[in-house]
């Protein structure tokens, strides 16, 4: 551009039903998987890591010195801090640039239900929670979808300059968590911050007896030894009364909630109930963490709170479904500590999350190359049958000859059982009842719609267009009809499967949700660690995020992007700022 601003590029919300994604994708978890089994990335962090890292200082400020390197200042001991945290983020560029402005901010006042005007000055640390990149870690898909849109946001900073720390998810393991150490392990700038952290995990001490500390559970809720050890040195560190914000990857308090009857090897908290319960204590007064990709917050009698937010730029997860009103605690062991956490609030709402799963009925429309996939497998069946229907009478008539065709013909009983294998195994695995009887009924509904797809476009071309059947013209025909036909009918028929599965029986929010991708409900916590050490947290949503962009007016100073979106809405709270007990901890 003429001033030197840098051209803006949108990347567009992840296709996650677009062919070529699901193989992709599909691809990178099966080599991460293998190769996360067998070589563990977190072994070579530890032994490249120093010593003497054992956690960073933040109680006190951050001063330049004479080589420009920064480093804590025990002379100056803050009085407050403020931490910016944001999880999920890195996908379309409305979506992440539009949680990145208003985190770039100088400050934000925002007011709560009473009228109250809260002033917020930006971080002087920002937390990325987990999945800082869509749909897999690369270089270059950090850097288009990552990097440039925070980079816009905000290019440098005067000293002293905010920290970044970044947890990473199981997205960032897909590359064996390469690209992530190289962006956020080696001391280098993101845009205006600077990041600090040597490992995958940290541990950051704050003023007034607080700590952050940011895990690795890598891709099967794991937590290594060498971790424990780090954590049990910070551990070590701490005073009795001194609390903790503990920062995790994924809510394991809902997946263990949701999912404990069908899998208590994965969900039962063993791997985490282990760190928190014996290696940091009691001492962790809020839970935070991403994976899920919307804003809940459930709350114990004692103040000990547990959110999930994951509103930093992907696409929005139903809040509806599972029920998850109430949760008891439970440790490594699985059993109740005796502690319940109550659910206080879900935005978007449990009512508004069921009407926006409706959207699966235009499910065509939101992913247009899906319907490749149905298209080509009706057209593979009906090719391997080439049966003529135009002079059938009736569904039974058809239902005869194409069973007759089926048995008779191994390669029409190949690709009948090929689609509803593979309907099968799309089906929600947490469930064995639901994927035999979903999975069993999706596949049916697929070969039946493959059924009267080939019964129309046989008629269509033999009857109406006057082509001798099985002449050349009249399989082209025909197959044009059919992939055109398996286009519309393959889309409709999952997206309907999709929606039945989420607001009937509440399975699916995953798939169900992702088919969607919608853009709008982004969100960031904003904490505050005031003199007197108390935690207040403000929960900053974007009910609705701009489609349009407009570079900032010359010589202006600030993000490289304004909103130029009049629908877009302004950020708000979602709900009033969380309050943490205060009391006299961590004062010299």
């Amino acid at each position: 551009m003429p001033d030197g601003r840098p051209a803006m590029t949108r990347e567009k919300m992840v296709g996650w039903y677009d062919p070529g994604q699901l193989a992709h994708t599909g691809a990178q978890v099966v080599v991460s998987t293998l190769f996360g089994a067998n070589a563990d990335f977190r072994l070579v962090e530890a032994l490249a890591a120093s010593p003497a890292d054992a956690y960073y200082d933040h109680s006190v400020l951050w001063r330049m010195g004479p080589d420009s390197t920064e480093a804590p200042d025990p002379q100056q001991p803050r009085s407050e801090i403020w931490i910016d945290y944001v999880g999920d983020l890195g996908d379309g560029w409305n979506s992440t640039y539009a949680v990145a402005h208003q985190i770039a901010q100088p400050e934000l006042t925002l007011a709560d239900s009473a009228g109250r005007r809260h002033r917020m000055p930006r971080g002087d640390l920002l937390v990325f929670g987990g999945d800082q990149v869509y749909p897999t870690a690369s270089r270059s898909e950090y850097a288009r979808r990552l990097v440039a849109p925070y980079e816009a946001a905000l290019a440098q900073t005067p000293a002293p300059h905010p920290h970044l720390f970044a947890v990473p998810g199981n997205h960032d393991w897909y590359d064996s968590l390469v690209a992530f150490t190289r962006l956020f392990c080696m001391g280098r700038w993101f845009g205006g911050w600077r990041t600090q952290q040597c490992r995958s995990y940290f541990a950051v001490k704050l003023p007034r007896g607080w700590w952050l500390v940011g895990t690795d559970v890598q891709l099967g809720s794991d937590v290594d030894a060498p971790q424990i050890e780090y954590f049990k040195k910070v551990a070590a560190a701490m005073r009795p009364d001194d609390r903790i914000i503990l920062c995790n990857a994924e809510p394991h308090w809902i997946y263990s909630a949701t999912y404990r009857e069908y899998d208590t090897e994965v969900y039962n908290e063993r791997n985490l109930g282990f760190l928190e319960n014996h290696v940091l204590g009691r001492k962790i007064t809020v839970f935070l963490a991403g994976d899920l990709h919307h804003y809940r917050r459930h709350a114990a009698a004692d103040g000990t709170q547990k959110i999930t937010s994951g509103g930093g730029g992907a696409f929005l997860h139903p809040t509806h479904g599972a029920d998850v009103s109430s949760i008891s605690e439970r440790d490594d062991r699985g059993a109740p500590t005796g502690r319940t956490f109550e659910h206080r609030r879900s935005w978007p709402d449990r009512a508004t999350s069921w009407w926006l799963g409706w959207r699966n009925l235009v499910f065509p429309w939101w992913n247009p190359l899906f319907g490749l996939v149905p298209a080509v497998l009706y057209l593979l069946l009906a090719w391997s049958m080439r049966i003529n229907l135009s002079d059938a009478a009736g569904l039974g008539v058809v239902f005869d000859r194409v069973a007759t065709t089926a048995l008779r013909n191994p390669a029409s009983m190949f690709w009948i059982v090929a689609i509803m294998g593979g309907f099968l195994l799309f089906t929600d695995t947490h469930s064995r009842w639901y994927r035999v009887v979903g999975g069993s009924l999706h596949g049916l509904t697929h070969l039946l719609a493959t059924l009267l797809v080939g019964w129309v476009a046989t008629y269509v071309s033999v009857v109406c267009l006057g082509r001798a059947f099985d002449s050349p013209l009249q399989l082209v025909a025909a197959g044009v009809m059919i992939l055109a036909g398996g286009w519309l009918a393959g889309g409709i028929i999952m997206g309907l499967y999709l929606l039945v599965s989420l607001n009937v029986f509440g399975r699916h929010a995953n798939e169900a949700f992702s088919s969607l991708r919608i853009e709008d409900w982004k969100h960031f916590l904003r904490l505050r660690i005031d003199a007197e050490g108390g935690l207040t947290i403000f929960p900053i949503g974007l009910r609705q995020v701009p489609r349009r962009w407009a570079p900032r007016p010359s010589g202006a100073t600030g993000p490289a992007f304004v909103p130029a979106d009049r629908r877009a809405a302004a950020p708000a709270f979602i709900e009033d700022p969380i309050v943490i007990a205060r009391r006299e901890v961590g004062r010299a």
